[in-house]
């Protein structure tokens, strides 16, 4: 088999091994790919993986040859997949490689917000303790996580983990999902409700059509004054204007945000200028440790392809 790797550095920028593919075929590697280079790149290709480069219907009809197409994902929407379907190709996902890394980073942002650790470490760097006459001191209020109420929007396996994180953190945990789960010691309860409730509201659901959007302005309006929300989820979910003006506005305390509408973040994005408002990369998913699982699921899933046993066939 012809394996094409489309975008390989963001999987890989060198600091993990593409042995557990290449076992597999003829394997070509590129950084990064345009959507102008999609069709010469892979047209003597069997399998093709990608990340983030959209695999549109038209180049996919016009790639005769491919019968895989691999995402180094879990969400699928980079490609096509009614059309793959119709031509009988198969489409596979990564789930579950990144639920601990996304969980942790998760309450890294959190952290971040409430002990403001990266503040003090520069105002330290730049003379400012060298200026107090205290042995202590602080930029802001610092609070407890114990005894706050988390909200969390989602019920999957990173939802479950994050819950389980706060309630280590002695924690009230509260879960608002599409699927309650009858057998859960945590508390489910309406949107509203958890929106209205929570201390921190931290986003792990699903992206549809239906989610589009779906954090605005009237859900926003719903949290407390000192209320934090944090998504790590997909940035589709949030409204960033909505967001930003009610950071602004000083409508909730601060958020803390890994995913956006627009990656890599547009210059004139809402958010960049929102107050109080910590912002990373898309690098919830990044450690190394994740993209070592994530690169043998990848290897697993095509060996299972070829074996004639699709598994995380999302087509």
């Amino acid at each position: 088999m012809n394996i094409v790797i489309l975008d390989g550095y963001t999987l890989n920028p060198g600091d993990i091994s593409w042995d557990p593919l290449r076992a597999l075929g003829n394997v070509q590697i590129f950084d990064r790919t345009g959507p102008f280079d999609i069709i010469d790149r892979c047209s003597n290709s069997e399998i093709v993986l990608t990340n983030k480069v959209v695999i549109p219907a038209g180049t996919i009809k016009k790639l005769t040859k491919l019968q895989y197409i691999g995402v180094l994902a879990t969400g699928f929407n980079v490609v096509a997949v009614e059309a793959a379907k119709e031509l009988g190709i198969v489409v596979t996902n990564i789930p579950g490689y990144g639920t601990h890394s996304v969980a942790q980073h998760t309450f890294a942002l959190i952290l971040e917000i409430f002990n403001n650790v990266g503040g003090h470490n520069t105002d330290i760097h730049h003379g400012g303790w060298s200026q107090i006459p205290d042995f202590s001191y602080t930029l802001n209020t610092l609070h407890e996580l114990s005894g706050k109420t988390l909200g969390v929007l989602g019920w999957g396996k990173i939802g479950k983990k994050v819950a389980a994180i706060g309630k280590v953190f002695g924690m009230h945990v509260i879960i608002h999902s599409s699927y309650p789960d009858a057998g859960s010691t945590f508390e489910f309860v309406p949107l509203e409700d958890l929106f209205r409730k929570s201390d921190i509201v931290s986003i792990h659901t699903k992206l549809n059509s239906h989610k589009i959007g779906l954090v605005n302005d009237s859900l926003l309006r719903l949290m407390k004054k000192e209320a934090v929300l944090i998504n790590t989820s997909r940035g589709q979910i949030i409204n960033e204007q909505d967001l930003a003006d009610a950071l602004n506005n000083d409508a909730i305390r601060a958020a803390g945000i890994d995913v956006f509408t627009v990656e890599p973040l547009s210059p004139d994005a809402p958010l960049l200028t929102a107050k109080n408002c910590t912002l990373t990369p898309h690098i919830a998913w990044a450690t190394k440790e994740a993209r070592e699982r994530l690169m043998q699921i990848a290897a697993d899933n095509i060996r299972s392809f070829i074996a004639g046993n699709p598994v995380n066939q999302v087509s």
